[in-house]
C-alpha cells in the first residue's frame, strides 16, 4: 500500500449524495480530505462532516482493540482483551444460549453508519441468517415513505437529479436539504441562476434550507398530505391538470378528481395552518410552471400517516404531467436504479427457520424488557440504539439487564457500547473494500483500502467471518473475499439499468452511471403498470384507496408538538462525539415561537425543561419565528455527557407508522418550562 499520494474515495455516511473523494496521504495517514472534482454529480463539493473526516478517523479516543466489561453496565469500565478472546466468548456464549433458549434469543441490532453494501449488509446478514438469530425490521429511517412511495410508482424510482437544473420550480418539501443533501441544493441553485427556477421549501421549521428559499411556508406537522390534497383540490378545479397524461399513464384519476372536492382550501388551511391565499398561490405557481419538481424529504413521514403523506405527495407530478418533461417530476429515492442481487449479497437460503421472528428496530426497548421468549443477547454495529432509537429511556433499561449479554463493534465507546460485556473495535470505511450505491443520484461507486487497519479494528465483514469460523459454520459463504462478493452482487444482478457494469469497469473508473432513462413512455412495476392514483393493493392491504389526510396521533394533554430534527455537523449519532464537529454545531437548543415563549415567560437563551411520559431534556431555548407556535424543534442527536440531559430520543414514541414498520419520532408532544433565566 502507497504511503504517499492522492487517493479516489468515496464517502460511507448515510447521506444520499454519496460524494466522490479524494484523499490526501503522507507517511501512512489521510491528511486531508476533499472532494473529487471529477465526479459527474457532486464536483467536488463536499459537507463540513466529510471535510473534517481526519479529525473523526484519527480521534484519541479511537477504539484500538478488543474490550471487555468490569464495571457494571453503563459505566464505562473495560479491560484490554484478545481477538481470539473475545471471540471465544461470544460465540461460547451464543452456543450455550442456543442449547438453552434458541437461536431467536439472540438479535442483531444495525443500520447504515457505514453506507458500504458489503460491511452493511452483507456478510453480516450471512451470519445472523446461518445462526438462525430473531431477524431484525431496518425501519428507523425511510421504510414508511418507501413503502407509499411504491403504492404510486412501483419502486424507489424518480427524476435523474442531474436533470434538475431544467427545473423550473423546485419544491424542497419536509427536507433540510442544505444539510442531508447538499447537492440538490447545488443543482436548485443553479436552476434558480440559469433558467430562473423558483425555490419553495415547505417545512415545520426555517431551517438552513428555508432560508435559502424565494418562499418559505411553515406548516403544521402532520399535515402535509392535507396540503397536497388542497393542491390536487385546485389543480382539478381550475383544470390545471393535464388530462392526456392522466389518461395514458395514471389509473383513478376520475374517482381521484371526486375525492379532493372535499379538501377545500378554508378547510385545508384550518388544518395545516397555512393560509388560504398560500394554498391558491403555491397551487397555480405548480399548476403553471413546467418543468416542476418535488424533492420529497423524510422528516414528514416519520409520522404516523407517514407512509401516506409520500403516496399522496408522489400523486402530484402525475396530475400536471411533469414525469413527461426533462426536469420535472419527483424523487423520493432512486435506490431502484441501483439495485445489487440482494439475495447473492445476504443468502437468505441460509435462514432454515422460515417462521423466525421479526422485530421492529423502533421497539427495541419495548422488545428488551418485555418480549417472551425474551431477547438474551444483542450484537450492536453501525448503530448506537441508546442514542438513536425512539423510547431511549426504555431502551437504556433494557440494555441495563444483568443477564442480557451485549456486544457492540463500532469506532467509539458509543453510549450503546458503554452497555456492553464485549465491545470489537471497527475499521473506518478508509480501512475497508466495499461498494456504494446511493440512493439519490445513478452512481455505482467502489472502495477500496487507502488505510492500514486503525489498531487491531476489524471490518464487519472479517468480525463475522471470525464469528462463523468461531461457531463451526463450514459454508464457503463464509470463506468468500470481498471481491468474490462484489462480483456476485453486480455481475448476476437481475437489474437491467446495471446492464454492462462489472467490478473490472468500477476498479478502472472508480464510479460507473446505471443505464437509466425516463420512467416514461415505460410500465411502472405497480399492478397496473401505470401510476396509481387509486390503488387496490391499497385497499387490500386495509388503507384507503385514494389518497387521505388522516391526522396523527395526539397521545396525552402535552401543549406542543415536538420535532427532533437532523443538524448540520452530525448525522444522526455521528460525529457526536468529535470535538472538532460539536465546536462547529455549538450546542443543542430548543427552537420555539416567540408567541410561545411569551406566554410562558420564557426568553431566548433561557434554560428549559422539557419533558413528557417518556422522560425528560435540559436544553437551552432559542426563541423566534422559526417554527409555527404550538410546535417546538431541536436539531441534532448531541451525546450523552454526564451532568447534562440532551437524549431527545427519550421523548420521542416507540409507535409504529402506518406503512412500512416506520418510525414516528416527529409524532410526539412535550411541555416546556423555565428552569432558569439567560445570565
Amino acid at each position: 500500500m502507497d504511503q504517499h499520494g492522492i487517493f479516489k474515495s468515496v464517502c460511507p455516511l448515510d447521506c444520499p449524495d454519496q460524494c466522490g473523494l479524494l484523499l490526501h496521504k503522507v507517511d501512512g495517514k489521510v491528511v486531508k480530505v476533499e472532494g473529487d472534482s471529477e465526479h459527474p454529480v457532486t464536483k467536488g463539493n463536499i459537507c463540513n462532516k466529510v471535510r473534517n473526516m481526519t479529525e473523526r478517523i484519527y480521534d484519541e479516543n479511537r477504539l484500538k482493540y478488543p474490550l471487555k466489561r468490569v464495571g457494571a453496565k453503563g459505566e464505562g469500565r473495560f479491560e484490554r482483551i484478545s481477538w481470539s478472546e473475545a471471540i471465544d466468548t461470544i460465540t461460547s456464549r451464543w452456543k450455550s444460549l442456543i442449547q438453552t433458549d434458541g437461536p431467536e434469543s439472540i438479535l442483531p441490532y444495525s443500520f447504515y453508519g457505514n453506507m458500504g453494501r458489503l460491511n452493511a449488509e452483507g456478510m453480516d446478514r450471512r451470519f445472523f441468517n446461518r445462526l438462525g438469530a430473531s431477524q431484525l425490521e431496518r425501519s428507523i429511517c425511510n421504510s414508511a415513505g418507501t413503502a407509499g412511495y411504491r403504492y404510486t410508482m412501483g419502486g424507489s424510482f424518480g427524476t435523474d437529479p442531474e436533470d434538475t437544473i431544467h427545473s423550473k420550480l423546485i419544491i424542497f418539501w419536509g427536507i433540510n436539504a442544505a444539510s442531508t443533501n447538499m447537492h440538490q441544493v447545488v443543482l436548485a441553485q443553479k436552476a434558480r441562476k440559469e433558467n430562473g427556477a423558483k425555490i419553495v421549501v415547505i417545512d415545520v421549521h426555517k431551517n438552513q434550507t428555508g432560508r435559502l428559499a424565494d418562499w418559505f411556508i411553515p406548516i403544521l406537522p402532520g399535515t402535509d398530505s392535507a396540503l397536497a390534497l388542497g393542491i390536487m383540490h385546485i389543480l382539478f378545479a381550475e383544470n390545471m391538470v393535464d388530462a392526456s397524461f392522466l389518461q395514458q399513464y395514471t389509473i383513478g384519476y376520475d374517482e381521484l378528481r371526486e375525492h379532493v372536492i372535499q379538501y377545500d382550501p378554508t378547510i385545508v388551511s384550518e388544518i395545516t395552518g397555512v393560509p388560504v391565499e398560500d394554498i391558491y398561490k403555491l397551487a397555480r405557481m405548480y399548476g403553471k410552471t413546467s418543468p416542476s419538481f418535488i424533492r420529497i424529504g423524510n422528516g414528514p413521514q416519520h409520522h404516523d400517516n407517514g407512509g401516506m403523506f409520500v403516496r399522496t405527495i408522489s400523486c402530484l407530478p402525475a396530475l400536471t404531467g411533469q414525469w413527461l418533461i426533462k426536469g420535472g417530476g419527483a424523487i423520493k429515492g432512486n435506490s431502484g436504479y441501483l439495485a445489487l442481487n440482494s439475495s447473492k449479497l445476504q443468502l437468505p437460503r441460509l435462514l432454515k427457520n422460515k417462521q423466525t421472528r421479526v422485530i421492529n428496530m423502533n421497539q427495541l426497548g419495548e422488545a428488551l424488557l418485555t418480549l417472551n421468549p425474551p431477547v438474551k443477547s444483542l450484537f450492536v454495529y453501525s448503530s448506537n440504539p441508546a442514542v438513536v432509537a425512539p423510547e431511549g429511556n426504555k431502551v437504556r433499561k433494557g440494555l441495563e439487564r444483568e443477564d442480557l449479554f451485549v456486544v457492540v463493534h463500532d469506532l467509539f465507546l458509543t453510549e450503546s457500547a458503554k452497555y456492553a460485556d464485549i465491545v470489537l473495535p471497527a475499521t473506518s470505511s478508509f480501512e475497508n473494500t466495499d461498494v456504494y450505491t446511493s440512493y439519490w443520484h445513478h452512481y455505482l461507486q467502489i472502495q477500496q483500502p487507502v488505510i492500514e487497519p486503525y489498531g487491531e479494528s476489524k471490518s464487519n465483514v472479517s468480525v463475522f467471518r471470525l464469528l462463523a469460523k468461531g461457531m463451526g459454520f463450514e459454508e464457503a459463504a463464509f470463506e468468500e473475499t470481498e471481491v468474490e462478493m462484489i462480483k456476485q452482487a453486480i455481475n448476476q444482478v437481475p437489474n437491467p439499468y446495471l446492464d454492462g457494469i462489472d467490478y473490472e469497469t468500477l476498479i478502472k473508473k472508480q464510479y460507473v452511471k446505471a443505464k437509466v432513462k425516463p420512467l416514461f413512455p415505460g410500465k411502472l412495476r405497480t399492478p397496473s403498470g401505470k401510476i396509481e392514483l387509486y390503488s387496490k393493493r391499497m385497499k387490500a392491504n386495509g388503507h384507503p384507496p385514494l389518497p387521505t389526510y388522516i391526522p396523527i396521533v395526539h397521545h396525552g394533554d402535552h401543549p406542543y408538538h415536538f420535532i427532533p430534527a437532523p443538524n448540520h455537523n452530525f448525522l444522526n449519532s455521528t460525529f457526536s462525539n468529535n470535538q472538532k464537529h460539536i465546536s462547529l454545531e455549538k450546542e443543542p437548543r430548543l427552537h420555539m415561537n416567540s408567541k410561545d415563549a411569551g406566554a410562558c415567560d420564557i426568553e431566548d437563551g433561557d434554560l428549559v425543561r422539557v419533558w413528557n411520559q417518556r422522560g425528560e431534556c435540559l436544553l437551552k431555548v432559542s426563541v423566534g419565528e422559526n417554527a409555527l407556535p404550538g410546535v417546538v424543534v431541536t436539531q441534532g442527536l448531541w451525546a450523552d455527557i454526564e451532568g447534562t440531559k440532551q437524549l431527545v430520543n427519550t421523548l420521542t414514541p416507540d409507535r409504529i407508522a402506518d406503512m412500512g414498520g416506520g418510525a414516528t419520532f416527529f409524532s410526539g408532544r412535550v411541555s416546556v418550562e423555565k428552569i432558569y433565566s439567560a445570565i
